[in-house]
């Protein structure tokens, strides 16, 4: 069985350099990033950042998330909230309704930490290079 990742109480956006600028990557950069990569490797939970990036200020209603996903509300409350702690999404709770927003800057840490410099001439649809 996997070992579990430890829990963080920062949900700070990761601001590490690059993987392919250091060859000893810091510890305690790579179990933060590794908690954010494991919040995000779910079908479900992409589906979610995708849906809401496209949403007016990148946010949306359980109410609206569990039909554009085809997920009950609850399995959505689950998935939210593993993405919550990992400081990808916040919510709101309006009247009776709970809000989730990206955190664009956590996704885009994201984003930063794992880029690597593609040469110009490889065509960007193709999934092999």
């Amino acid at each position: 069985m996997p070992k579990a990742l430890p829990v963080l109480d920062d949900i700070s956006p990761i601001c590490c350099a690059p993987l392919s600028s250091t060859p000893d990557f810091p510890l305690d950069d790579a179990v933060r990033l590794a908690v954010r990569l494991k919040a995000m490797a779910d079908p479900a939970r992409l589906r979610l950042i995708a849906y809401m990036l496209n949403q007016p200020n990148q946010e949306a209603c359980t109410c609206d998330l569990a039909p554009a996903v085809g997920l009950s509300e609850a399995t959505v409350s689950h998935h939210l909230k593993t993405l919550e702690k990992a400081g990808l999404v916040s919510k709101e709770r309006r009247g009776m309704n709970v809000h989730y927003a990206v955190e664009s800057p956590a996704i885009r840490a994201l984003g930063v930490a794992i880029h690597l410099d593609a040469p110009a001439a490889l065509d960007p649809t193709d999934c092999s290079a």
